[in-house]
């Protein structure tokens, strides 16, 4: 094996070459039936539609309370920097979808412009993004669909909705006040404890045991997967329609609440505007990025598009443009009917409209059915999405064949439809909403960088052949002044109005716990000292080479998001990319389309 050899690309010819003829199974790239394609039926109107339902669902429904809580009012601005951020990813995905129309997303962008290794790594990461993200997704579903549900008076054991770690969580802080000498009474009764702790303990104490172990799970989770799949298995038709059925009703019901809640709105809640300051709006930054988790699902549909070069992009950018504003100002009415000290609840939207905010009992109703459908349709995205990611590569034989396998009758990649199901159902009975929704957003950005970076790489490469008069989505300003004065003003800016701050960053000692070690200290700064680097060698590229600046910008900001996500999250992800690389060698590197040219041509001819 030759180091170059990890490298080898595919042009893009061939990557269209390839996905028009299939290589589905054995029969020589096309299927059982001579029909390997996928069902061309979405439009620009479908397409805008997937990006919202994909865009709109657990991020705003439910974690926009924890974001408000950390970061005040000032909320706002951290939607502006992620949709900043995601719409200079945007513009990048425009252009590789308009010049690559091909499923796969990044994973086969980065096999054009990075090569096949790095291709391998962002697919595999593609599918811990989807897989993790659509777990979050079906879990924050099952809080809303219980609360509904209790609404009318049928009550889920708390045991049956809520995963192991969270309720051992709940039972050992109330379980502590208790030994503290306080009566359980007493306890329920402190502001402290929340809805989501009292929840946590009663599942634990009332759990059926099983060689003393409590028997705890998210059974409404598992089930919502399975309903979600099975549409997903049947067709692209289907999906499309039953999509934009529900987006037409989330989307009323926001209106709803925006020009309901302004009624309501006081705005002495709007001061102080950044009680935490600037370190309290970052904290959000994981659910906040999760609320824009989704246009760039919509590239894996790109062989079930009419007329994919043209709608994909202008999808992206329209979803995009539409939820951001959404965004914006739902958190200003959120954040101005009650005061963010009180939206760390897993419902801000019905919250507001209950007895704390303006009492209207029967707004708090229509939420609660509205984001059941809302939160639905982002599982209905992703679970598309990953599956065409696996098909793609499967084709390029870095997967087993039948990954690719069309259904005869549906036209769809049956069989990762079912492994996406599985991937995903089991693992929402037991696992826990922050540590997904936080692992979700690094592998989100992560290929949003290499995104970014295939575009800034496509103008010293012949990775993407270019077409003369080609519509481009990324035009090219110099970035030869505007990125080194930013990083010069950057730095002078935080050495004038934070100095201390600096200069604590780069010390090894922290000083509101004198107890860690110089190592601990420094081990949770290592992403922020990385991007220091990063910084400064692009800014040092910029000026020599001039590059592009928007995707510039893009892997600049989407790698800034990365650094917020903490050191955990970083291992947990180079720990997923080792095993990743493991499978690669193990599997892919033999068996790659690239490595068996013979096999490729005979399919072709």
């Amino acid at each position: 094996m030759s180091y170059t050899s990890l490298f080898r690309k595919k042009s893009v010819v061939q990557i269209k070459r390839d996905a028009e003829l299939g290589f589905s199974d054995a029969h020589g790239g096309v299927g059982a039936d001579g029909e390997p394609h996928l069902r061309k039926t979405l439009g620009v109107l479908d397409l805008t539609s997937l990006g919202i339902a994909a865009i709109v669902g657990a991020g705003i429904f439910a974690m926009i309370g924890n974001a408000a809580f950390n970061g005040g009012p000032a909320v706002i601005f951290l939607f502006m920097f992620t949709a900043m951020a995601c719409g200079f990813s945007a513009l990048c995905y425009a252009e590789f979808a308009s010049k690559i129309p091909v499923a796969g997303s990044a994973y086969t962008y980065a096999y054009a412009s990075f090569g096949e290794l790095i291709a391998w790594i962002i697919g595999w990461d593609l599918l811990m993004e989807y897989a993790i993200g659509n777990i979050a997704v079906a879990i924050s579903w099952s809080d809303y669909f219980t609360g509904l549900l209790s609404g009318y008076g049928i009550n889920v054991p708390a045991y049956l909705t809520m995963d192991y770690l969270s309720a051992s969580r709940g039972y050992a802080a109330i379980n502590g006040l208790v030994t503290q000498g306080n009566t359980l009474e007493a306890v329920r009764a402190m502001p402290d404890v929340t809805n989501a702790m009292k929840e946590a303990y009663a599942a634990w104490t009332t759990a059926p045991r099983v060689g003393g172990i409590p028997v705890i799970c998210d059974l409404p989770a598992l089930g919502i997967v399975f309903v979600i799949t099975a549409l997903v298995y049947v067709g692209i038709r289907e999906s499309k329609r039953v999509g934009n059925v529900m987006v037409a009703l989330k989307l009323a019901v926001i209106f709803l609440v925006i020009v309901l809640g302004s009624f309501y709105v006081n705005p002495k809640n709007w001061s102080p505007f950044a009680p935490n300051g600037a370190s309290g709006v970052l904290k959000g930054v994981a659910a906040v990025f999760f609320a824009f988790i989704g246009f760039d699902a919509l590239s894996t549909t790109a062989e079930e598009c009419k007329n994919p070069t043209r709608d994909l992009p202008r999808a992206m950018i329209y979803s995009l443009v539409i939820c951001t504003v959404l965004y914006i100002v739902l958190a200003l009415v959120l954040t101005g009917m009650v005061s963010y000290k009180q939206l760390q609840v897993g419902d801000p939207l019905a919250f507001v409209f209950g007895p704390e905010g303006a009492n209207l009992p029967w707004m708090s109703g229509i939420i609660a059915v509205s984001a059941v459908i809302a939160i639905a349709t982002v599982l209905l995205v992703f679970q598309l999405g990953q599956p065409r990611i696996w098909m793609a590569m499967s084709r390029d034989g870095l997967l087993p064949p039948i990954f690719s396998s069309i259904h005869p009758r549906f036209k769809t990649p049956w069989f990762s439809t079912i492994i996406t199901g599985l991937v995903v159902a089991i693992p929402s009975l037991f696992m826990n909403l922050t540590e997904v929704t936080d692992l979700s957003s690094i592998g989100t950005l992560f290929a949003f960088v290499l995104v970014c970076g295939g575009v800034l790489l496509g103008a010293h490469t012949r990775g993407l052949e270019r077409v003369e008069n080609e519509r481009t989505f990324v035009p090219y300003i110099n970035s030869q002044y505007i990125v080194p004065a930013i990083f010069i003003i950057a730095w002078a800016a935080l050495l004038y109005f934070n100095a201390d701050g600096v200069r604590a960053f780069f010390s090894f000692t922290d000083p509101s716990d004198p107890t860690l070690g110089a190592w601990e200290v420094f081990r949770h700064k290592i992403p922020l000292y990385a991007y220091i680097v990063l910084a400064f060698l692009m800014a040092y590229f910029c000026f020599r080479r001039r590059l592009s600046l928007i995707p510039v910008l893009g892997l600049m900001s989407c790698a800034y998001l990365m650094t917020e996500l903490g050191i955990t999250n970083w291992t947990r992800f180079g720990l997923w990319l080792i095993v990743g690389l493991v499978l690669y060698f193990l599997y892919g590197f033999g068996h790659s389309k690239l490595s068996h040219p013979a096999a490729t041509t005979s399919a072709t001819q």
